[in-house]
């Protein structure tokens, strides 16, 4: 095998790679053995199909499959010879006909930047600590019991907290939405469910009462035709409710499972839920703390733009499916609007990688354990959530990268210059609402 390397910028690389072409009828002939050995044919004996059906019927699908196969083997073995450690995988280009008794390619990719030794120890990492506290428990019961509470029709005018069934039309510069008759829609008041301008101008309004009034709908409203537009609203309120939260007796911790243990057996239950929740939320700002520390010494280095790309392309996706999710189905987001956030994620993830390199810190199989275990927790069969992760190569890869990114985080803050800050639950869950 013969491989040539040219450097065509700063990270990307082109691999000219030259295979004997008969390494490759070797593994071509050797599949086609095997075919003609398992492969069932009307007309044929199993076993005794000829050669020449073999080759005619499955020879270029077998040919196809074998060079891929030599590409990858054979690219893996040039980069190992080559030092070079590839970002991504290899663009390939290759007639796969054999030219002189050779098989040529030539494969185009990123490398990972040549970072050097990284120091933590000069780093000065700020660690976020806080707990759950008997008030957090509390707090959540109450919000347990208002995603169940129920709302019975009243004959007032509405409140804070009452939910409101309303029809309503807007016009606008460019028209009238909808163009004929009302939309109905029904919001509670103050959760700015559709948003808050609109749902104080319910407040006060009783059923069968009529509005006019003018206002400005958010830039990402749901509808699309009044998002970011002024328009003049016409409101008729259909009917007001008012909320009645359950009471927490027995019926109400059946409805969470809890059949034995009364109250105290609850509350421990949903400190559980916290803690697990907390922990997750303090390693995220951890996380984004190490982060930020490590780009900000480390602003001189590039890093492979396709990884960024794909990022960005991610971000991208996903935020749409938020936006969906949300009602607006006609969301669309360019990954150019992410490319800042994707450059920080991939170059964390690179700057993690080659800590964990460099200290030879090796993925623990219990942390994954116990976290494919917390994971699983979260679901009603939680055996199944296991088995899925264990048959899913895809998904356990992701875990461990996961598991292994919070080992080196950990690695850093205890190896970096380290300040803890006392923070409340609510100021790690809901940060800026506490």
């Amino acid at each position: 095998m013969q491989v040539s390397v040219e450097n065509v910028g700063k990270l990307e690389r082109r691999l000219m790679v030259s295979v004997p072409a008969d390494r490759l009828d070797t593994q071509v002939e050797k599949r086609l053995r095997e075919l003609s050995r398992s492969v069932r044919l009307k007309g044929f004996r199993p076993g005794k199909v000829p050669a020449k059906v073999i080759e005619q019927r499955y020879g270029r699908q077998v040919r196809s499959e074998a060079l891929g196969d030599l590409v990858r083997e054979t690219f893996n073995e040039a980069v190992r010879q080559e030092n070079l450690r590839p970002a991504a995988a290899p663009s390939i280009e290759t007639s796969g006909t054999p030219e002189d008794g050779e098989i040529r390619y030539v494969a185009t990719f990123e490398v990972m930047p040549e970072i050097g030794e990284i120091d933590v120890t000069s780093l000065n990492i700020i660690k976020p600590l806080a707990s759950v506290e008997d008030a957090d428990i509390d707090a959540m019961i109450q919000t347990l019991r208002s995603q169940r509470r129920s709302f019975e029709p009243v004959e007032r005018e509405a409140a804070a907290g009452d939910l409101v069934l309303f029809e309503s039309a807007a016009v606008t510069a460019e028209g009238r939405v909808p163009a004929e008759g009302s939309e109905r829609a029904g919001t509670i008041v103050g959760s700015n469910a559709l948003f808050a301008e609109l749902e104080a101008r319910l407040i006060g309004l009783q059923a069968g009462d009529e509005r006019s009034f003018e206002l400005t709908f958010p830039a990402g409203y749901r509808v699309q035709a009044l998002a970011g537009k002024a328009a003049t609203v016409e409101v008729r309120v259909v009917r007001v409710s008012e909320a009645t939260l359950p009471e927490v007796d027995q019926a109400f911790l059946e409805s969470f499972g809890i059949t034995e243990g009364g109250i105290d057996r609850f509350r421990q239950e949903v400190r559980a839920n916290l803690e697990r929740e907390l922990r997750g939320a303090l390693m995220a700002r951890l996380k984004s703390e190490v982060a930020d520390k490590l780009l900000a010494a480390h602003t001189e280095l590039e890093f492979p733009v396709r990884m960024i790309d794909r990022e960005a392309e991610g971000l991208a996706r996903a935020a749409e499916q938020q936006a969906k999710a949300r009602g607006q189905a006609e969301a669309k987001f360019e990954p150019a609007g992410f490319r800042e956030a994707a450059r920080k994620r991939v170059a964390a993830a690179v700057l993690l990688g080659e800590i964990a390199r460099q200290h030879q810190i090796r993925l623990d199989p219990a942390r994954v354990a116990d976290m494919l275990a917390t994971i699983a927790s979260t679901y009603e069969e939680p055996e199944q959530v296991v088995e899925l992760y264990r048959a899913d190569a895809q998904l356990m890869m992701g875990l461990e990268s996961r598991v292994l990114e919070d080992q080196v985080i950990d690695w850093i803050a205890d190896h970096a210059q380290l300040e803890t800050q006392q923070l409340s639950f609510d100021e790690v869950m809901r940060p800026g609402t506490a």
